[in-house]
């Protein structure tokens, strides 16, 4: 009597199989192991050559946002430092350990360099070595200062250049101004005539609102004419701009039209906190926390550019916050919407 006997076939063939599979995962995850990090582990390299409480917010938030198995690397720009000179590749430590001062280097595994500042914009300029550069917390002025200055640099073949403004496009702060007033038409600026990008881009923005505005300019050269400039334009104008020029940047020059303003009922606009809280009735602002996570997204821009030699890509700071000073809204009897609403008004398509 013989009894058929099935060979395990199906049970040995299931295992064989099950084994196959956690091999194969087993060698993807060894793989996935292996490979490297591009994003996470590149060296984020940092030059700052100024003691602001702006640029030092925007480093803290760059160091916050590395990641952990990447690289940090803090170098100080000081008077006469070198243009380049080998330094460690250590990883910076926690934020509240003292930064040491380097010359600059030549890093061949740095993923990223941005200068903070203009000092460090100039130095990194002048650093040899082909990774992905951001200059970034510049003014328009000083961008166009430095491209006047070292244009072959900011077109180089070999290295690929992004510059972050580190105020909100001018299109941004006309359009705070016809929300605010949304029935008037005439913007009075006072320039310099350092001020020409920035007026040209003020004046391309006006002519392309809808309505447009009306933009009423005076040119004062020094200090000395700037009470003269003031007295023609007010008479021609619903409300005055400051912009981030010599005049945005100097707090007396400030203080004069804020005060022409206030002695004519007419609200002031701006690009700065200090001028909503001195008596400015709104701006436009960019925190040094956006403008950092805004760095990061233009130096992957840069990093992923695919050509070069061809101009640096230049990004105004975007999204704007905007803020109110409700005690000047209540003296010129506005009743301006809330800074969220505005706010969301600025970053929607216009």
């Amino acid at each position: 009597m013989s009894v058929a006997v099935n060979p395990p076939i199906p049970l040995f063939s299931g295992r064989v199989h099950r084994a196959v599979h956690a091999l194969l995962a087993f060698g993807l995850v060894l793989c996935l192991a292996a490979a490297p990090r591009v994003a996470s582990a590149a060296t984020l390299t940092v030059l700052v050559g100024d003691d602001q409480a702006a640029s030092a917010e925007f480093v803290q938030q760059l160091r916050t946002g590395q990641s952990a198995s990447g690289k940090f690397e803090l170098v100080r720009i000081g008077p006469g430092a070198p243009a380049a000179e080998p330094a460690s590749t250590d990883t910076e430590p926690a934020a509240n350990t003292g930064v040491r001062t380097r010359s600059l280097r030549t890093a061949s595994d740095a993923g990223l360099t941005v200068a903070v500042g203009t000092a460090a914009a100039r130095a990194a300029l002048e650093r040899p070595g082909a990774e992905p550069l951001v200059l970034a917390m510049l003014s328009r002025l000083d961008y166009e200062t430095l491209k006047a200055a070292s244009p072959a640099a900011l077109r180089r073949g070999d290295r690929r250049v992004g510059v972050l403004l580190r105020d909100p496009a001018m299109a941004d702060q006309l359009a705070l101004v016809n929300a605010v007033l949304p029935q008037k038409r005439r913007l009075g600026v006072i320039a310099t005539p350092e001020s020409e990008p920035l007026v040209r881009e003020l004046q391309r923005a006006a002519q392309n609102a809808n309505p447009p505005w009306d933009l009423q300019v005076e040119i004062a050269p020094d200090a000395r004419s700037l009470a003269a400039a003031l007295r023609a334009l007010v008479p021609r104008s619903d409300a005055l701009m400051v912009l981030p020029d010599l005049i945005g940047d100097s707090q007396a020059a400030t203080l004069s039209v804020l005060h022409a303003g206030a002695g004519a009922g007419l609200p002031v606009f701006g690009a700065s906190e200090g001028l909503v809280r001195s008596g400015g009735l709104a701006a436009a602002v960019s925190t040094p926390g956006q403008l950092a996570q805004q760095a990061r997204q233009l130096g992957q821009k840069v990093a992923s550019a695919g050509s070069t030699g061809s101009g640096p890509l230049v990004e105004a700071a975007t999204p704007a916050t905007v803020r109110i000073n409700a005690t000047v809204a209540r003296g010129l009897g506005l009743r301006p919407p809330e800074e969220r609403e505005l706010t969301e008004r600025l970053a929607a398509p216009r």
